[in-house]
């Protein structure tokens, strides 16, 4: 395995020559990412008439995970995928080379380096994507009904990949969520309606798992690549058309459901004029709601990962309070209606000098004017991120202590009962693992939706899932 730089460069520029056609010699390359999940690469190969770029994605570090300790399917079988959807017409970057033990490289695969957008706010947002932006949620659908129809046996791919059914799919996510010990009545809600609404018996195809806006590049034409099939899996094919319209993923566009672009309606005929059989608009809710209700557990995995460590930084619980981003868009799905909300403690009625606020505001301010003024990358991007804590903490002072007692009083009123409020939230949590509480019980939906949204008045209240709260519409 090259461990130093020069060697990790001669061993690429030997496996570039033999393997890349055209290629003679490699002039640059560079590390892109440092992420925990995969290393990538830009990498300039001299092909005589002039440079060309590529791509390169390794394991971290280069080394290779055991097969018996894989979680995902692995990078090879990530290339195979990509191949296998470029086949099918699917817009894929060309896979030009798998790394082998031999090349002293680890695990990873050379491709076609190709340019554009992938940033889902810019693709909502930016002007140069306007005319785009009326055709993309059909040009999406086609794209997965390609994937879709992939066949498994011929490409090998139903001896690389593992078979998730809807019900697994949903009891896993329930119990990673319990291992984390904290009782969050709205995710449970969630899982016991997905459990009690199970597809039946769905058609099984190729699943990408995280076609998502941000999850694939585009141009001023349309989708140029499809990224990040390093989850994919073999299950329900709707699973994918639902994540493509979860909240999370719109980029502030609420009233756009499909990647914050989109109809509901264009995705659906351009997945129908591939693979010509209807969509079941149920099925997509279905996986709409899964796909808040998995990743409002995902949040709550990036809070555990600050308290267990080794990666304490501040952008970790900074994810974990958008766990209620997520429980207010299954508020908004499942119980929609209206809500109060408490009024804000007046944190300027007190003698202190200075007052908390003070202090926090100060912290904030310097952040933001100074901080960020004097810094770029990643530090700049943790400096935003600090203060933007620093406000939810300044809400969670005006507005989380009436928004307990509140929460305590209708608790007691469900369970008629004097107890604290972290013994009825387990009450509640409890109830509704083991079926005592059911879904309909009396008041239930009302305390969950006024609990939900005043929850994220404190966290994130330019969410665009508040709004749509407030409004009382699903």
């Amino acid at each position: 395995m090259a461990r130093d730089p020069q060697a990790f460069d001669d061993l690429l520029a030997e496996v570039l020559a033999r393997e890349v056609p055209g290629c003679r010699g490699l002039k640059a390359v560079e590390r892109l990412s440092g992420g925990a999940s995969q290393e990538t690469y830009r990498i300039t190969i001299d092909v005589g008439d002039g440079d060309r770029l590529l791509a390169m994605r390794r394991a971290p570090g280069g080394i290779s995970i055991a097969e018996e300790e894989r979680i995902n399917p692995g990078l090879a079988t990530e290339a195979l995928l990509m191949r296998c959807a470029r086949t099918a017409g699917v817009p894929e970057p060309e896979v030009y080379y798998v790394l082998q033990p031999t090349d002293g490289l680890g695990e990873g695969f050379v491709m076609q380096w190709i340019d554009g957008e992938a940033l889902g706010a810019r693709i909502v947002r930016s002007p140069e994507f306007e005319t785009l932006r009326g055709k993309l949620a059909f040009e999406c659908g086609e794209i997965l009904a390609r994937i879709h129809a992939i066949d498994l046996a011929a490409t090998g791919l139903d001896r690389k990949l593992q078979v998730i059914t809807p019900a697994e799919f949903v009891q896993n996510t329930w119990e990673r969520y319990q291992l984390y010990e904290t009782p969050q009545p709205m995710i449970d809600y969630a899982a016991r309606w997905l459990m009690d609404n199970l597809p039946e018996a769905p058609p099984v195809a190729l699943v990408h798992n995280d076609f998502r806006n941000g999850n694939f590049m585009v141009n001023e034409q349309g989708v140029n690549a499809v990224l990040d099939w390093e989850v994919a899996h073999i299950g329900d094919p709707m699973r994918d058309l639902g994540w493509i319209c979860t909240n999370s993923w719109r980029f502030g566009r609420s009233d756009l459901p499909v990647g914050g672009f989109g109809t509901y309606e264009d995705l659906f005929r351009g997945y129908e004029s591939v693979a010509g059989t209807p969509v079941e608009p149920d099925r997509v809710k279905f996986w709409e709601v899964f796909g808040s209700f998995w990743w409002a557990v995902g949040c709550l995995g990036m809070a555990e990962h600050y308290r267990t460590g080794p990666d304490q930084t501040v952008e970790r619980p900074a994810i974990g309070r958008r766990t209620s981003e997520c429980q207010v868009d299954c508020v908004n799905l499942l119980i929609p209606g209206p809500v109060s909300l408490v009024e804000p403690a007046d944190l300027t009625a007190n003698e202190d000098m200075p007052r908390v606020d003070e202090l926090l505001i100060s912290v904030r301010d310097f952040l933001r004017d100074d901080v960020m003024s004097q810094t770029q990358g990643r530090t700049n991007f943790l400096a935003r991120v600090a203060g933007n804590s620093l406000d939810i903490v300044l809400r969670e002072l005006a507005l989380g202590e009436r928004h307990r007692a509140d929460e305590v009083a209708r608790l007691r009123q469900l369970f008629d009962g004097p107890q604290d409020l972290t013994s009825l939230r387990w009450q509640l949590v409890h109830g509704l693992r083991d079926g005592t509480v059911s879904l309909d019980m009396p008041g239930l939906a009302e305390h969950l939706r006024a609990t939900v949204v005043n929850q994220i008045a404190i966290d994130q209240p330019r969410y665009s899932g508040y709004q749509t709260a407030l409004d009382g519409v699903g």
